[in-house]
């Protein structure tokens, strides 16, 4: 049976993190003709063996349709991945990520491409910086149809991305994700909490909106190093059980993310990520009287597609 010309492969697009490798068949218009996943991701690899690895996981698909071009993002392009991309500054869009792809030689590829990520410096002369989210962002703006917007990406090193006229003009990372799993997991408050999960198991429990709740009290300047230790003592007076601990914590971490929320902003913050790592965020931002919307699924994939055409990398 013959394809149609939308379905026709036109690009691989990889999503290679650290722990992960995500391996999408596109066609020319960003649809999904097959997706694979593996946990090669750079702390998977030996002897840097990335050209190996990638040939392996597309094989198949070159056998079968000759030559494609791939565009890769993520930490693939750090310091520690395959070839260190030098970051394009803010404000980047998709021509400035474009233009800062860097080439690398792979048998059996018709080209293969890696996105530089994205740096920026806040008022302050702090440094941030992005690998990967970039290209989601870019997805979630033509998925959605948007030129602008507030983005916020969950996960261990939170993003959240102001875009204007299409180019992301700042952003900020929060370690809520893995400052959660060491005080979780290494910590005297992991002491107070049942490993296996909230009684309640979802993100509407009270102990997650009690978390909310009490991060928005405005009690001083640190005061959240004071909230943290309440995980400890609401457990031992009996106020918190061992199950609700965690998402007590959960709570509080996201939290003091979302406190730059307001219920003022006119558009919906836009959530990039899995239901599992935005539903908290949908349920917090509700608290706090924010609408929020959750960016299509495989927005990575939309990013690549759209940063391939800028750089007039064809199939």
């Amino acid at each position: 049976m013959s394809r149609s010309v939308d379905q026709i492969p036109s690009l691989i697009s990889v999503d290679w993190g650290t722990t992960a490798l995500r391996i999408y068949l596109l066609a020319a218009d960003g649809s999904v003709l097959d997706r694979r996943s593996s946990q090669q991701g750079l702390m998977g690899i030996a002897a840097r063996e990335f050209a190996t690895v990638l040939q392996t996981h597309c094989g198949d698909w070159l056998q079968r349709y000759g030559p494609l071009p791939a565009v890769l993002s993520g930490m693939v392009g750090s310091r520690q991945g395959w070839l260190e991309v030098p970051y394009v500054s803010c404000p980047a869009g998709l021509s400035e990520l474009a233009h800062g792809l860097a080439a690398i030689a792979v048998p059996g590829f018709r080209s293969v491409h890696i996105v530089a990520g994205v740096d920026t410096v806040d008022r302050a002369g702090v440094p941030d910086v992005m690998r990967g989210e970039e290209c989601q962002v870019m997805g979630a703006l033509a998925q959605l149809q948007l030129t602008g917007g507030t983005f916020i990406l969950p996960g261990t090193h939170s993003k959240w991305v102001t875009v204007e006229a299409g180019k992301i003009t700042s952003f900020q990372t929060f370690m809520t994700g893995e400052i959660f799993a060491v005080l979780k997991n290494h910590s005297i408050l992991g002491r107070m909490m049942d490993q296996a999960g909230s009684s309640e198991n979802d993100e509407m429990s009270a102990a997650f909106a009690r978390g909310i709740a009490t991060s928005a009290r405005p009690d001083g300047a640190g005061i959240w190093l004071h909230r943290l230790f309440s995980v400890r003592t609401l457990g031992l007076m009996g106020k918190l059980s061992a199950k609700d601990a965690a998402d007590y914590l959960s709570g509080l971490m996201i939290g003091w993310e979302t406190a730059a929320l307001s219920a003022s902003q006119s558009d919906p913050a836009i959530l990039i990520g899995t239901p599992a790592l935005t539903k908290r965020y949908v349920r917090a931002a509700r608290l706090r009287g924010v609408a929020t919307k959750e960016a299509p699924e495989d927005s990575v994939c939309a990013g690549h597609i759209r940063i391939a055409q800028a750089a007039g990398i064809r199939g």
